[in-house]
């Protein structure tokens, strides 16, 4: 039998959500009062618990923001891990500079500024586990590249792959039409992956996952 989520369940799951971290709530109220995407609090949970599970010593982002998803990774690594995070939006930087010295946490990210094309292949040693964030109409090709960065048996964590409810949907807005077309062959791309054990989860707005084998 398929699962279903009611709506009245999916209410008594997010009274489970509460928030009590004053950086936290901030930074979710400037994402929500300036249009900054950034990861819903069910996906931040869950990524945060494979980074306690995994507890992996390199994890690579692609797209830090406001460093929203960049302090919630960072605050779940152990002693000697490392967090580097791409970001090619000067605006962006400057704001996630400002909140990562707020959360005390400027030993454990590195903010690598520019273009992740340009960035990655630069990029000698691989990662234990690779968070893709970014552009949608660049996961497919930022995908190669993840790929050859991730370990062996690394994990791969990308958002938005239900982009909304337009992959599965007949009628797309236009001005998400192009995006839904990129999120789609990626979707086919990412779970007919031959090197990856991988799935779509419906956290938030979709998650995929993948194991590199």
């Amino acid at each position: 039998m398929n699962n279903i989520i009611l709506p009245s369940q999916l209410k008594y799951l997010q009274s489970f959500q509460s928030e009590n971290d004053p950086l936290i709530i901030k930074l979710e109220e400037f994402a929500k009062n300036n249009n900054v995407p950034i990861l819903s609090k069910d996906s931040a949970k869950f990524l945060e618990i494979l980074i306690s599970m995994a507890a992996p010593k390199r994890v690579l982002e692609l797209g830090t923001a406001i460093a929203y998803s960049s302090i919630r990774i960072a605050r779940n690594l152990k002693k000697k891990s490392i967090l580097h995070t791409i970001e090619k939006s000067s605006d962006n930087i400057k704001l996630a500079k400002e909140n990562i010295l707020k959360a005390g946490l400027n030993d454990k990210i590195v903010i690598m500024e520019g273009n992740a094309f340009d960035i990655m292949p630069g990029l000698k040693k691989k990662y234990d586990f690779i968070f893709l964030d970014a552009d949608k109409n660049d996961y497919k090709q930022l995908f190669d590249y993840c790929l050859i960065l991730l370990k062996k048996n690394g994990i791969i964590f990308v958002d938005n792959l239900l982009w909304k409810g337009f992959t599965a949907s007949q009628k797309v807005p236009a001005e998400y039409k192009t995006s839904t077309k990129y999120i789609r062959e990626f979707n086919q791309l990412f779970t007919s992956q031959k090197t990856l054990n991988s799935t779509i989860i419906p956290i938030g707005d979709g998650i995929g996952l993948g194991v590199k084998s």
